[in-house]
């Protein structure tokens, strides 16, 4: 029922590269799922009538065959045929009746199972939207600051532990000579 849009919406989440709206994405797939529930409300409410409908024609088999018992037990052979008539086309509707009563369960199950993954995906977008919205902040940052003059750090690790040792060395012959100045200043006094 839904596959065409779930299947764009399931290309568009699988996409390598982020969409260039992310927002727009999830509108329309928040419409899809507004759209869905719609159609399995409906396919519910056709369920209960194809349901009623069932119900209502057992009854009448019920009924006829208890009139055909009785016009043979009156030995009414006239009465017997026209009721035995009657029964077996209430007999062939029921019998279809049944089949589409199954048909539309399977159909309504298959509809609520797609609907439960389309949510499940509109809320995998959201969450998705909000770290992809947070990459493209902060590249667009750093394209600003690129544009300024400034250049992306490197992430390596191993400059950034020696960075951290030259840093660490410098502070530590900074109090050294602090403290050599001190010891100086305290033994004049």
């Amino acid at each position: 029922m839904f596959d065409k849009l779930r299947a764009a919406l399931q290309a568009a989440l699988e996409s390598a590269t982020p969409p260039p709206d992310l927002r727009e994405i999830a509108g329309r797939m928040q419409e899809a799922v507004i759209e869905a529930k719609a159609g399995v409300g409906a396919m519910r409410e056709a369920l209960d009538q194809a349901e009623r409908e069932l119900a209502h024609v057992r009854g009448e088999v019920e009924t006829t065959t208890r009139r055909r018992d009785l016009a043979s037990g009156i030995q009414d052979t006239e009465s017997v045929e026209v009721a035995e008539k009657y029964l077996a086309r209430q007999q062939e509707r029921l019998a279809v009746l049944e089949r589409k009563v199954a048909a539309q369960r399977e159909e309504l199950a298959l509809a609520e199972r797609d609907l439960a993954e389309m949510q499940t995906q509109l809320l995998d977008a959201a969450k998705n939207r909000a770290s992809h919205e947070a990459d493209r902040s902060r590249d667009a940052a750093w394209a600003s600051l690129g544009a300024a003059g400034m250049d992306r750090p490197e992430t390596d690790l191993e400059q950034e532990l020696l960075r951290g040792r030259m840093d660490r060395a410098a502070r530590e012959a900074a109090a050294d000579a602090k403290l050599e100045e001190l010891k100086k200043r305290m033994g004049k006094g």
